[in-house]
């Protein structure tokens, strides 16, 4: 019987999603580089657009505290699980540990979809069931891509999550892993999961895996089927060993070194470990046809007086394509919809429409490239409030740095394209 004696246990409710199109198209039923349009296009815009506004994704996972390999079972904590293929990477790997996970799109979706079924709208129907089946798939990426930071800090690796469902694992061992789920220590798993006999899950948005650990990282150089990489969609990993196998590469066309964009060594203002955070959990990227992209940064502050009154705005900014060095062609920052705290900035108070006149106005790098960022000789005030110029120039620079921090990590993701 193996032991643990650092463990790991996170949990999370409302995480920021962004499902990348492109999965979302590949589980639609749509071939590779298919692009949406017409009818198609609205409804996917509508789930997206639906979930973001309802949807409660949430997240939780821990490591086992005992693991072993005993005959042809798997003893996790003292329970037992059967599954060859699991059992044999396990093995391979020489897995010294588990770790247990669950991740939901929630019920909001699945019940809206039924909804929908029921007033006869079969479209919508499949349109945002799909989407929250993808939900799931990303929760899982970018959960693996957590552990994966946890582990490669402590010289271990994270290993390819399996399903009870999968293949030679029987879904009806589902029920008994949910049971062992649910022994959490400090963290409560953020929803309410049950299990049937038969193994399927309410909500069906859920999906329960489990995770090798091993410290033996050389073998996973070796055995590359081991390494979770390439069925990772995760942009913005530091950590990848290879490229995302669904990654779009026509055949017979050759292979080149990627030339990169943007300062991929580059000298932020702040760590990069607040970096990645934000990216993770403020940013949304979206990829456009013609190769530019909308980004999106929430950023959440205070009032300086009036008792530190919460506030909320969204940062939009409009990226050229790569090609072109991601220039910067619009930006915009503005209250979120329905907040109310910045209406208690003093500044506010004094002048409501000179304020924020002056927020709508000032677009501090438009016309530069995005590496323009990293020269930009700006305001350091981190006050929480939006009064004084010196303030707004501070919190632009951290949004674009998010913003270059975010696609570089995803340029040394994509180290390869098409010659």
């Amino acid at each position: 019987m193996r032991e643990v004696a650092e463990t790991i246990e996170v949990a999370g409710t409302s995480p920021q999603v962004n499902v990348a199109p492109e999965e979302y198209v590949r589980l639609l039923g749509y071939p590779r580089g298919w692009v949406l349009e017409g009818r198609a296009r609205e409804l996917a815009d509508w789930a997206r657009s639906w979930y973001a506004r309802n949807g409660r994704p949430w997240f939780y996972a821990r490591q086992a505290d005992e693991f072993e390999i005993a005959g042809d079972s798997i003893l996790i904590d003292g329970m037992a699980f059967v599954s060859t293929r699991l059992q044999n990477t396990l093995k391979q790997a020489e897995a010294h540990s588990v770790i247990l996970a669950a991740v939901g799109a929630g019920i909001e979706a699945e019940e809206e979809s039924r909804r929908r079924w029921e007033d006869e709208k079969p479209d919508e129907y499949f349109f945002l069931e799909v989407y929250g089946s993808a939900v799931v798939e990303y929760l899982t990426t970018v959960t693996g891509a957590h552990l994966c930071d946890w582990a490669e800090q402590r010289g271990m690796a994270v290993l390819p999550h399996y399903s009870p469902g999968y293949p030679e694992w029987d879904v009806a061992e589902q029920p008994r892993l949910l049971e062992l789920m649910k022994r959490t220590r400090r963290e409560a798993l953020p929803a309410d999961v049950k299990a049937f006999d038969s193994g399927m899950l309410r909500p069906k948005k859920t999906l329960l895996a489990v995770f090798g650990l091993t410290r033996h990282t050389n073998r996973l150089q070796r055995l590359t089927s081991l390494v979770p990489c390439e069925s990772c969609s995760f942009g913005p990993c530091q950590y990848r060993r290879s490229p995302y196998r669904r990654a779009p590469r026509p055949f017979g066309e050759q292979v080149a070194i990627r030339e990169a964009a943007l300062d991929q060594d580059a000298q932020y203002s702040v760590n990069r470990k607040a970096l990645q955070r934000w990216a993770e959990e403020r940013l949304l990227l979206n990829d456009l046809e013609d190769g530019s992209l909308d980004v999106v940064f929430r950023y959440d502050g205070t009032t300086c007086t009036n008792m530190g009154r919460p506030l909320t705005f969204h940062y939009a900014v409009k990226l050229g394509p790569r090609a072109e060095g991601y220039p910067i062609r619009e930006q915009h920052c503005a209250p979120a919809a329905g907040d109310t705290g910045h209406t208690a900035m003093c500044q506010y108070i004094e002048d409501p429409r000179r304020l924020m006149a002056t927020i709508e106005s000032e677009k501090p790098l438009v016309g530069e490239r995005l590496n323009a960022v990293l020269t930009w000789r700006r305001g350091t005030s981190a006050a929480g409030c939006f009064c004084e110029a010196a303030s707004r120039e501070h919190k632009w620079g951290l949004v674009l740095e998010t913003i270059h921090y975010a696609l570089a990590q995803r340029e040394l993701a994509q180290d390869t394209e098409p010659r």
